[in-house]
């Protein structure tokens, strides 16, 4: 699967699936499901699918720096 990645944070949907948080973090698949599990990065269930807030995404990386 391809995955696109956006130029700008504000060109990225509301929500975000691992896939797409992967590159953005530039982590690997199992890396951005202990991140959701150990609830480090807040994500939402739709159905069957996680999705991740954008937002949510900031506010680790916001996180990291302090």
């Amino acid at each position: 699967m391809i995955v696109e990645r956006s130029t700008s944070f504000d060109d990225l949907p509301l929500t975000l699936r691992v896939e797409e948080l992967m590159p953005i973090l530039g982590i690997g698949r199992n890396t951005a499901y202990e991140l959701i599990r150990c609830e480090k990065i807040h994500s939402i269930r739709i159905g069957k699918q996680l999705r991740i807030p954008k937002d949510t995404v900031l506010d680790f990386l916001a996180q990291q720096n302090s």
